[in-house]
């Protein structure tokens, strides 16, 4: 009893480290880890349904290429039998017809393989390898725009989140503004009137740092959803100051970044496989006129397995008739046969065994105009993905100058902005001043602080536009999201 107390106390450390290994494990599992915009960008490429979908294609398509592959293979198959023939047989050692069972296996092998078609399983292996290239590229598409959209609904957050912040901090010193008012007001510096006009300000403040808040919670469910994330409660964006990005991408003209696009963008690559498949799939479409040669070679047996005559290798006489007109009796003699029971298996299998091996031809001459509309119609389809190919690249080269214009547009209007907020400022401290002296009226007060509240928020507002135009840019130059 006493050892296995000890040993019992021995152990009692190991079990505690363990179990409290697992409750811290647990407490930081539950933990809510505030999101940057990296983190948030990983988890949405690994996570994301349609990028799930979009792999699961790429997979799809490695199993066709398997199959392309096998084409160039030959065909071996086994066959095997067994069976019973029961009625009516000859019984050989009665030599009379009886109702019994004989039974017999047979089995073999076939081969062929295909010696020509017209290239058909080249160009159907090259179209294999370009649909696996093709899911590739749609499979890095839908990153690029997840993550585009990551990155647009995190900016979404910044936005609310740090406008959220604003608009607390002017209710606040809108507040202390009305307190010290109210000290003038007691002290007879002011007349009691001016208190409802600043009442009255910081009731329409405080409804706008209500509308703040509710877009923040909006925004940051938006986000948790396009990150797959239940947990709204918890889930957050890390306090990082996110000042105004360097516009370096700007020294790029539009040519650059559309020369730059069309070399790296995935969904012009995917449009350009996409035109490389339909000539590869024409090919295979006009390799059907022509001949197919295809060999082959069988190799089959058979055993019995019920019983057989043999020969003793002696021979008996018996008379057949006799001479016509001397009566001598004709004479004539046969081996004599026993019944034995059936060869080895092996044996047989080797004395009943066949082989069999030829050539096949087959040269299409009509066959209901099937071969020529499929060539018809994969020739549409050429047609059709240049056509494609060249609105993909209309299409990327009108974005890019709308999000060039649309960034020189939002440098500019941050630019100007940051004046006005300067500008407001000075007023509203002006304002304040001439107010706090009794120069002012609360009217005149307020309009400055409604306008200068009004300045701060347009210029967050171009800041994020600005750093959302310029990421933008970024991205179909190639750089990567970051902040």
């Amino acid at each position: 009893m006493i050892i296995k107390t000890l040993t019992l106390m021995k152990m009692m450390p190991k079990y505690l480290s363990i179990i409290c290994f697992t409750f811290f494990s647990f407490i930081y599992g539950q933990r809510s880890v505030p999101w940057t915009l990296e983190a948030a960008v990983e988890h949405a490429v690994k996570n994301n349904l349609q990028i799930r979908a979009a792999y699961l294609d790429v997979i799809d398509a490695e199993t066709y290429k398997n199959q392309a592959i096998g084409n160039f293979l030959p065909s071996f198959n086994l066959s095997a039998g067994h069976s019973w023939n029961i009625g009516l047989n000859r019984n050989l050692t009665t030599n009379l017809l009886e109702d019994m069972t004989n039974q017999f296996s047979s089995g073999g092998l076939d081969m062929s393989l295909v010696i020509y078609n017209g290239r058909r399983n080249i160009y159907q292996l090259m179209s294999a390898n370009l649909g696996v290239l093709a899911r590739q590229y749609q499979l890095e598409d839908m990153k690029d725009d997840v993550m585009l959209m990551v990155v647009n609904s995190f900016l979404q957050v910044l936005f609310s989140k740090e406008n959220l912040a604003v608009q607390n901090n002017l209710l606040e010193v809108a507040k202390t503004e009305l307190s010290q008012t109210e000290t003038l007001v007691d002290a007879g510096v002011l007349p009691k009137g001016e208190l409802y006009e600043l009442q009255a300000t910081i009731a329409s403040q405080d409804q706008q740092a209500v509308v703040a808040s509710n877009n923040y919670e909006i925004a940051r469910i938006s986000l948790a959803q396009l990150l797959l994330i239940d947990d709204y409660k918890n889930f957050s964006i890390a306090d990082t100051n996110y000042d105004m990005v360097a516009a370096t991408i700007l020294d790029k003209s539009p040519k650059e970044l559309f020369k730059k696009a069309l070399e790296s963008r995935n969904d012009i690559m995917l449009a350009k496989t996409n035109v490389e498949i339909a000539k590869t799939n024409l090919k295979t479409a006009k390799s059907a006129y022509q001949p197919t040669m295809t060999g082959y070679y069988g190799y089959s047996s058979r055993i019995s397995y019920g019983d057989r005559l043999i020969t003793t290798g002696t021979y008996s006489e018996y008379p057949i008739g006799v001479v016509s007109g001397t009566g001598q009796q004709v004479i004539t003699s046969s081996a004599d046969t026993e019944v034995a029971k059936y060869l080895p298996l092996g044996e047989q299998w080797k004395q009943n065994d066949g082989h069999n091996f030829g050539v096949n031809l087959r040269i299409p001459i009509l066959n209901g105009l099937a071969v020529k509309n499929n060539v018809r119609r994969n020739k549409v389809s050429v047609e059709r993905s240049n056509t494609l190919l060249s609105q993909q690249k209309q299409d990327i080269e009108r974005t890019i100058q709308q999000s060039y214009a649309d960034a020189q547009g939002a440098i500019i209007a941050y630019e100007a902005a940051q004046k006005t907020t300067l500008a407001r400022k000075q007023a509203y401290e002006y304002a304040q001043s001439r107010f706090k002296n009794g120069a002012a009226t609360s009217l005149v007060f307020s309009q400055a602080k409604q306008r200068y509240d009004a300045a701060l928020s347009a210029e967050l507002q171009a800041k994020f536009d600005a750093i959302f135009s310029i990421k933008v840019l970024e991205f179909y130059f190639g750089i990567p999201l970051t902040l």
